[in-house]
């Protein structure tokens, strides 16, 4: 109880912030980057560098209710086949304005539902994929897979293409729950697509659960997640269910009276939490979780995790280039995000252009916050010494700023020599913190709970 009344005091159960998977939050970018910026950033990759991947499959046969993912729904598989040719010339494209001599660091294929493409559809997509890019040492190939929709053959030509990490999301087992978020999956469905993995040797597996949904009580949600514990993931990522009807549509389907409050959903978020700290998993940052022989582990304990649009990750690339309507690129100059409508990015495509139509210049303090938001994220700390001395010019903004946080969060903040440290306990005030340096916040703009 004296845990709440803290957190509660620090506006944890009453804040609407982002996640902080980018800075500044996808939100806030504008019109004014767009292809020119697209290609002049690829141009700009040095020469033998390692760029990261990220290819965006929209389309799902069902539209689950909770999701806010941009994706569409479809009935057949005319416009996926048409969509994965364009991808394909996008691929292209963008290989064009790169150094010839770049290797791939990371592929993944998320959605909407990646598993939705034919055996035939995804062999042609990963013929262009690998013709166009090699592999660099540690490269890593993860893809987003649906239980309910993925076919074994489907899986053979993953394998045959040398996935070694699969991403599958379950949010929750509670049939209760789960009609009442439109997403009916079964452990059986689940525990086949795993089986079938493994025993192809996939051997890393990332499984995505969800609280905060309508019904779910720490009882369904323990139960749930011993389910998931059965499957041996090798990562888990738990994320609070993020109900913004006023951004995706879909979920007034859902009931919002059977939902938690601030209160209940942290109460699940620290049940789950130890439970799976209680089976011998690494907490990794706000909401993933790692087996300690995990690379994430690794990264943790050796002080090299990184925050993107997937969540945490140990990729070390310096360039995400996002592929496919709605994907968002990241480069050390900043953010360019592709058409978001399906018909104006396959409209770019076709007449031989980029797609990027939005993004963010990183100017001024931009990247000095961007890389103490990402540390506040991973660490839980801002090593602000380090920054003033990589950042001179803003050194004196740096230090004014971090008195500010410690005035703002005095009983919440550890103030060691050149840093700041949330004490323990009081890490779910991470996202809120990070709103403090956010430059770009405002009240206008409504974001999802920080619980």
């Amino acid at each position: 109880m004296t845990q709440h009344i803290q957190l509660r005091q620090n506006g944890l159960f009453d804040a609407r912030v982002p996640r902080y998977t980018s800075y500044p939050p996808a939100n806030h970018f504008n019109g004014a980057v767009g292809a020119a910026e697209q290609a002049s950033w690829l141009e700009a990759v040095p020469e033998g560098a390692e760029v990261s991947l990220y290819l965006h499959i929209p389309f799902c046969k069902r539209l689950c209710w909770f999701c806010a993912c941009r994706t569409q729904g479809t009935q057949t598989m005319r416009p996926v086949e048409s969509y994965n040719g364009t991808l394909m010339r996008e691929i292209g494209l963008v290989r064009a304005h790169l150094p010839k001599n770049v290797s791939l660091s990371r592929l993944h294929l998320g959605g909407g539902t990646p598993t939705i493409l034919t055996p035939s559809m995804m062999g042609l997509l990963l013929d262009k994929v690998f013709g166009s890019f090699t592999a660099g040492d540690g490269f890593e190939f993860s893809v987003e897979i649906d239980p309910t929709e993925v076919s074994k053959d489907l899986l053979d030509t993953l394998v045959s293409y040398g996935i070694n990490r699969a991403s599958i999301g379950v949010q929750d087992f509670d049939p209760r729950v789960q009609a009442a978020i439109g997403r009916v999956q079964s452990y059986a469905q689940t525990h086949a697509a795993v089986a079938h993995l493994r025993n192809a040797n996939v051997r890393s597996l990332n499984m995505d659960l969800l609280y905060g949904l309508p019904h779910q009580t720490s009882i369904s949600l323990s139960r749930s997640l011993r389910q998931v514990l059965a499957l041996q993931p090798d990562r888990l990522a738990l994320y609070g269910y993020a109900h913004v009807p006023w951004m995706s549509k879909r979920q007034v389907m859902i009931d919002g009276g059977a939902l938690p409050d601030a209160a209940a959903r942290f109460d699940l978020s620290q049940r789950a939490r130890a439970l799976l700290i209680a089976d011998g998993f690494t907490p990794i940052g706000i909401d993933h979780f790692a087996r300690p022989s995990d690379s994430l582990s690794h990264a943790k304990a050796d002080g090299r995790l990184r925050r993107n649009f997937q969540g945490y990750t140990d990729d070390t690339a310096e360039v995400l280039i996002g592929l496919g309507a709605s994907a968002i690129s990241k480069y050390p100059q900043g953010y360019c995000q592709n058409a978001p409508a399906t018909a104006a990015y396959a409209a770019a495509v076709a007449d031989g252009a980029l797609a990027g139509s939005r993004g963010h210049v990183m100017v001024g303090s931009d990247t000095w916050v961007a890389n103490a938001i990402e540390q506040l994220m991973c660490d839980f700390r801002i090593d602000h010494a380090r920054l003033a001395a990589k950042y001179p010019s803003h050194a004196e903004e740096i230090g004014h700023i971090v008195t500010g946080l410690d005035d703002a969060f005095p009983d919440a903040i550890l103030k060691g020599e050149g840093t700041m440290t949330l004490r323990p306990g009081f890490e779910p005030l991470a996202r809120i913190v990070a709103g403090k340096l956010d430059g770009f916040s405002s009240a206008s703009v409504a974001h999802s709970s920080a619980v």
